[in-house]
């Protein structure tokens, strides 16, 4: 029997939108792009709205189908992985964006992300993060739920613009110990609320792992690593803190990026594992290992006992199924280093970080998915 707490077959949480969701949003975005904000915008938002309801119901359906014991709305009601928060906090400029661009396998020029805007402005909260989200997953989810959230220290390397954000904010970490405390608040709540599952998505901790964009930290940022780093933890650390109760799951996702399937770092957990693992307060790592360029299962070997990982095997990034067999033999390799016990396994991460989705359809999303909790009943039974 598997435990809830245990939660041995878990995701990231984010599933790809079906076309309707992403044709009703267009609409009313065009609409609110226009100078009329009157009754028809209204009817493209309840229209919306009435979407995203029904497809959450399903992929809630979907999840119990399939055996997870914990549930996510799929980010149904999201653009990216963070709109949350820069919809429900004033300051961000979003037709201002710092473009990031990376390689991949796939394409030698990738195109350039564009999620987040610039701090233009004083940062001010006007409404909870996730507000339009929890009650309804709260009234229909058929087990325990989980609530994303994107990390405080995501935001000061993308929306920290100098000449802009700087005559508001006197350097990164002022704009990072701001958006600290608005996370606090809503971590605060969501644990008060009865949320049994709160997890952080980190993509900044890759930075640490690879060399290049550690030499982007040292060039762009003008901050050292291994200091930005400490600041970093200490960051996330202050927000967990906010939402530590008992029965509440906490829990950080390290991302090599994902954004329509591609990834922009690589490099093993090494650099950083005895400082992250050691110090990070959180009951569960959500760590990604689908590929070479995650490195070695040896750093684990600094994971505090009783802490849990969930090895993130299977990849959310293409169609092409794992083997099985192969999926056993690694959780078995990992073993080696955190006891079995401790162990859980997930997709790397999720399958649509922004509302366009990685490169695969619905009907090979779920396949993975299934795959996910077949092979956590086989290992753990």
């Amino acid at each position: 029997m598997i435990t809830r707490e245990a939660y041995r077959a878990d995701h990231v949480g984010s599933f790809l939108r079906p076309p309707e969701i992403l044709e009703a949003r267009q609409r009313l975005q065009t609409q609110l792009d226009s100078s009329r904000h009157d009754a028809p915008a209204s009817v493209a938002a309840q229209s919306l709205r009435d979407l995203e309801d029904r497809h959450i119901l399903r992929v809630l359906a979907k999840q119990k189908d399939l055996g997870f014991d914990i549930y996510t709305d799929g980010e149904l009601r999201r653009r990216n992985f963070m709109s949350d928060f820069t919809d429900a906090v004033e300051g961000f400029d979003l037709d201002d964006a710092v473009g990031r661009t990376w390689k991949t396998e796939q394409e030698k020029n990738a195109p350039a992300s564009r999620v987040a805007g610039i701090v233009n402005a004083k940062l001010r909260q006007v409404r909870p993060l996730t507000g339009h989200e929890l009650q309804f997953l709260k009234e229909h989810a058929p087990g325990p739920i989980k609530m994303t959230l994107p990390s405080a220290t995501q935001f000061p390397s993308i929306s920290f613009k100098r000449g802009v954000t700087d005559k508001i904010y006197a350097d990164h970490s002022a704009l990072l110990w701001d958006i600290v405390e608005i996370m606090k608040a809503e971590l605060a709540r969501l644990a008060e609320q009865g949320v049994q599952y709160i997890q952080i998505d980190a993509p900044r901790y890759s930075y640490f792992m690879d060399e290049k964009w550690r030499e982007w930290i040292r060039t762009e940022l003008k901050i050292e690593p291994d200091a930005l780093l400490a600041e970093s933890i200490q960051a996330d650390n202050a927000c967990f803190a906010a939402a530590r109760r008992p029965g509440v799951t906490l829990a950080i996702h390290l991302c090599r990026g994902n954004n329509r399937s591609h990834w922009y770092a690589e490099g093993g957990y090494d650099s950083i594992a005895e400082k992250l693992f050691t110090t990070m307060a959180v009951d569960r790592f959500l760590l990604e290992y689908d590929d070479e360029r995650s490195g070695t299962f040896e750093p684990l070997r600094f994971i505090p006992r009783g802490k849990m990982v969930v090895l993130g095997l299977v990849s959310s990034k293409h169609p092409q199924m794992e083997d099985p067999g192969m999926l056993v033999q690694r959780i078995r390799e990992a073993s080696r280093y955190v006891r079995l016990e401790n162990l859980a396994l997930s997709p790397q991460c999720g399958f649509a970080s922004t509302m366009e989705g990685n490169l695969l359809n619905e009907d090979e999303q779920w396949s993975k998915l299934s795959l996910v909790a077949e092979t956590a009943r086989e290992v753990w039974a």
